[in-house]
């Protein structure tokens, strides 16, 4: 049965499409659809009327860069935990995502279909959810939290629900771990194609899968349709990504401007994810991130920060990402009061919007108040252009949120004709 109809007047509208809000629309919601969006007063015969006066309307968030089985920091101990537990964990984390108005989030590395299933079928509550899977490693590599002295065959971590990736080691060997996690419902491949935190035995300037390796899953991600997101941190490895095809860059904290620039003329775009990194120098050790995890951090941390305006300067299409792990996943809108003293607020607002919907190749269906996208909505008290604040807080500033024209929290006053 589709949902009812809703009709928000008066409402002030910002999707980033515009460098500020338009003011006093009203937008008609029919059939999990955005069905009109006009400056004039639509009919409201037999739908709920819900004024907006002096509050915000905004599509649904975007995070295009989570991990929502990372229940635990330590993710070799999170690989271990029972495939049962790691689920509701996940289905805990997802609930609060939606709870902050993220309405869709990208999952990279670790979600797989019958997460989303769940989702999508009402069974559990959450954002609409977009996987790669499991992210492919080379042996050592980023998701290898096997250590120096553990030889376990790593097969094993193939079954196990709490692990974000699978290792993989030759060009054969990669288009098979793509076909096979695209077979299993991966939307786009992830690859850790540099060295990494959280895991044991890579230095971040490690490079992660030879050219050929990368060029393979970039080759049977294009046979599918889709593209590769890779895990980079170093400008060798970015350059050396780029050029094999790669489109999604995470993290991106030691870009140059000549890469910066070589990703914007190959219309690749990038996913900072500088709040994983204040919560991870912050609490990481206390939550269980190894001492040789935290020695990393402040390899890359500050740096994060200054490649937003490199990466700025150079024009590129930066989305929204948080990456945080356990109990940090509180502190996923964080994200954007960090960007933006770095950053224009309207420009921190499209990467959570506009942009992160073309990233996640949704574009005009999410990210934007337009007829014909998804009826995914949140109302904000206030204008996040003036405080962006008001997108923290654990959704405290936002009294109504809608996913596919239904809310799943509404604390506004509604009336029917």
């Amino acid at each position: 049965m589709p949902p009812p109809a809703i009709l928000f007047r008066n409402a002030r509208l910002l999707d980033g499409r515009e460098d500020g809000a338009l003011d006093d629309h009203d937008v008609l919601l029919e059939d999990g659809l955005i069905r009109e969006v006009t400056a004039e007063r639509l009919s409201a015969e037999g739908t709920m009327v819900v004024d907006l006066a002096g509050k915000t309307l905004m599509p649904g968030l975007i995070d295009c860069h989570v991990h929502v089985v990372a229940g635990s920091a330590n993710l070799a101990a999170n690989a271990e935990l029972p495939n049962t537990l790691v689920a509701l964990r996940a289905a805990k984390i997802m609930h609060g995502m939606l709870m902050r108005g993220f309405t869709t989030v990208r999952d990279l590395g670790g979600a797989d279909i019958g997460l989303k299933m769940a989702i999508d079928e009402g069974t559990i509550p959450g954002p609409r959810l977009v996987i790669c899977g499991k992210a492919l490693s080379q042996t050592g590599g980023h998701t290898d939290y096997r250590g120096r002295f553990h030889h376990r065959d790593v097969a094993y971590y193939a079954g196990r629900a709490g692990a974000l990736g699978r290792i993989v080691d030759g060009v054969e060997a990669v288009r098979r771990a793509a076909r096979e996690e695209i077979k299993g419902g991966a939307e786009f491949i992830k690859l850790m194609a540099n060295g990494g935190v959280s895991s044991p035995t890579d230095p971040i300037a490690f490079l992660g899968f030879s050219r050929a390796e990368i060029a393979a899953a970039v080759e049977e991600a294009r046979n599918a349709q889709t593209y590769v997101a890779a895990h980079l941190y170093t400008d060798d490895a970015i350059r050396r990504a780029v050029e094999c095809g790669v489109t999604s860059v995470e993290h991106a904290n030691l870009i140059r401007p000549d890469t910066a620039r070589l990703l914007k003329e190959s219309g690749v775009f990038a996913v900072p994810t500088n709040i994983t990194f204040e919560m991870l120098a912050r609490f990481g050790a206390e939550l269980g991130l190894p001492p040789e995890s935290v020695a990393k951090i402040e390899d890359v941390r500050e740096a994060g920060l200054a490649a937003l305006a490199t990466l700025a300067d150079a024009g590129v299409m930066m989305a929204y990402g948080s990456d945080l792990l356990g109990d940090m996943h509180q502190y996923q809108s964080d994200e954007f009061t960090l960007r933006a003293r770095y950053l224009p607020t309207i420009e921190v607002i499209r990467s959570a919007t506009v942009n992160a919907a073309k990233a996640i190749g949704h574009d005009g269906k999410l990210g934007v108040i337009a007829p014909g996208a998804h009826a995914d909505l949140v109302v904000v008290d206030g204008d996040p252009l003036a405080d962006i604040a008001l997108l923290t807080g654990q959704g405290r500033h936002m009294p109504a949120i809608v996913k596919g024209g239904v809310f799943v929290k509404n604390r506004l006053g509604a009336s029917l004709p």
